[in-house]
Parts: C-alpha cells; sequence; structure tokens
C-alpha cells in the first residue's frame, strides 16, 4: 500500500466501495454507456428500487457520475473505478477468490475485504498472487489519492 495513505482512510475506502448496489451502477455503465434517465431500477435488475436509488445516491455523493441528454454516465473519478473493480475483478477470477462460481460483485467486495487488512495481516497467496494483489491496492491508493482528496479539497477547502 502507499504509504502515503493511512490504513484507515483505505479500510474506510474499502468499505464504502464494496456496496454491492454501487458496484453493480459503476459497472453498468462502464460497459454498456449512459443508463436513459428514469430507467435506473429497470436497468438495475435485482435491486430493489430503494437500492438503486441508494447506489446512485453514494455515487453522487463520490463524485463519479454525470447528467447529460442521454442519461448517467461517469465522471473521470468513476471510470477510474470502474477500471479498478475490473482489476479487482480480474485478480478475484484469476485466484479463484472467494471461489471460482462467485460472481463479479462478490469477487470484488472479497478483494476490497482483503485490502481492507494492513499487509501482514493478508492471508498468504501463492504463485505471485500477493504481489499481483499489492499492484491491485495501488491502484486503490491512487484512487484515492486522486479522486477523495480533489472531493475533500472541493468540499472542505484546500486546508483539507
Amino acid at each position: 500500500m502507499n504509504a502515503a495513505l493511512s490504513q484507515l482512510r483505505i479500510q474506510h475506502a474499502c468499505q464504502i466501495l464494496s456496496s454491492a448496489g454501487l458496484i453493480r451502477l459503476v459497472s453498468e455503465i462502464d460497459d454498456h454507456g449512459p443508463i436513459p434517465p428514469r430507467a435506473l431500477a429497470r436497468t438495475l435488475t435485482g435491486l430493489s428500487t430503494t437500492q438503486a436509488r441508494q447506489a446512485r445516491q453514494q455515487a453522487d455523493t463520490l463524485a463519479l457520475l454525470h447528467r447529460s441528454r442521454s442519461g448517467l454516465g461517469l465522471t473521470e473519478a468513476g471510470t477510474d473505478l470502474a477500471s479498478f473493480y475490473d482489476a479487482a475483478a480480474r485478480w478475484a477470477r484469476h485466484h479463484n477468490c472467494p471461489d471460482h462460481t462467485s460472481t463479479f460483485t462478490d469477487r470484488i467486495r472479497h478483494v476490497l475485504t482483503l485490502l481492507a487488512e494492513p499487509a501482514e495481516k493478508q492471508p498468504q497467496l501463492k504463485g505471485g498472487g500477493a504481489a499481483s494483489l499489492r499492484e491491485v491496492g495501488l491502484l486503490l491508493c491512487k484512487w484515492v489519492g486522486t479522486h477523495q482528496q480533489q472531493r475533500d479539497q472541493r468540499t472542505y477547502g484546500a486546508a483539507a
């Protein structure tokens, strides 16, 4: 992990970014483009209307979404988060984590759980798994350092 970011900040980011609805929303837009106006619940099948609305609100809070005539799209922060989610899912699929039948969302959530742990408490992984997990962790640190620091400065001023 990046020493410039505290373990507490990484744990907080892991907790926030592990929302199943948020993962689905960001990944859906990344894979298929903007979600048309008033089509959020129809697009995120399997989530209740409330869960879809909460995912949108969370994405808004994290500055992941922009609105246009075509609907909800991703900001630069949203696109970068989608790239992190893809890398996390690839790592988990390659290492059968949590198991070989896991869903995309479950894989990402598992990786975020691993990354929330201090490096010395992470499980021993075989075949370069720990090194490649560190690479995924660096992507998370980069996202937090770039996009959350910018959001904090906009919200709380330059001293944040």
